[in-house]
């Protein structure tokens, strides 16, 4: 199970980090991955890291803002949004990729995130 929180309201310019906690049994899984949906689109990858290597892969409009960390002893990824924009604006999901490689196959419920301009 994944727990998304940290969403919020906040200016334009202003940071947030979202949170995603693993719990329950565990799962074949070989990243975690941030993924976005603002009104009106389709949902968008936004950043990843993969367990074993550590590799951070992030989106072009994210690059140099957003920042994907991880803390195993708490069993949560997290996403430092900084210098956020109205484009920003959307629900932000984590997921885990697996059991099958390159699939995100567990989602959590979404967080809201509102820039305003």
């Amino acid at each position: 199970q994944l727990q998304a929180s940290g969403g919020g309201l906040v200016q334009a310019g202003g940071s947030l980090r979202l949170s995603c906690t693993v719990s329950g049994r565990p799962v074949t899984s070989y990243a975690m991955g941030w993924f976005r949906q603002a009104p009106g689109k389709e949902r968008e990858f936004v950043a990843s890291i993969r367990w074993k290597v550590g590799l951070l892969t992030y989106a072009d409009s994210v690059k140099g803002r957003f920042t994907i960390s991880r803390d195993d002893d708490k069993e949560t990824v997290y996403l430092q949004m900084n210098s956020l924009q109205s484009e920003d604006t959307a629900v932000y999901y984590c997921a885990l990729e697996g059991p099958r490689l390159g699939l995100y196959e567990y989602w959590g419920q979404g967080t809201l995130v509102t820039v305003s301009s």
